[in-house]
């Protein structure tokens, strides 16, 4: 199993910056890649930024130029930096570990931005 605690959501004014962690413990060497997913109130959950194993990222469209995913093998964290947020990046952020046959997911933390 892979356990997963983000951290770092909130509420910030449009154009401002958050930084997400997600700390994971557990099964950490069976993680083929983490990633970060939206769910905003009556959508779909949605991919964000996800980062393998080797390093590789890809970005949803909607966040690319603003948002980085990042990660620390020693600490076994990954992070978001949302810089330059809109009202529209405003949901529920989850992370996600990958592990081929399996997911797991964390809790999620808040991020609201205001106009």
């Amino acid at each position: 199993q892979v356990q997963l605690v983000e951290s770092g959501g909130g509420l910030v004014q449009a154009g401002g910056s958050l930084r997400l962690s997600c700390a994971a413990s557990g099964m950490i060497s069976s993680i083929a890649a983490m990633g970060w997913y939206r769910q905003a109130p009556g959508k779909q959950r949605e991919l964000v930024a996800r980062i393998t194993r080797g390093g590789s990222t890809n970005y949803a469209d909607s966040v690319k130029g603003r948002f980085t995913i990042s990660s620390d093998n020693v600490k076994n964290t990954v992070y978001l930096r949302m810089n330059s947020l809109k009202p529209e990046d405003t949901a529920v952020y989850y992370c996600n570990a990958d592990l081929r046959v399996l997911n797991y997911w964390g809790r999620g933390t808040q991020v609201t931005v205001s106009s």
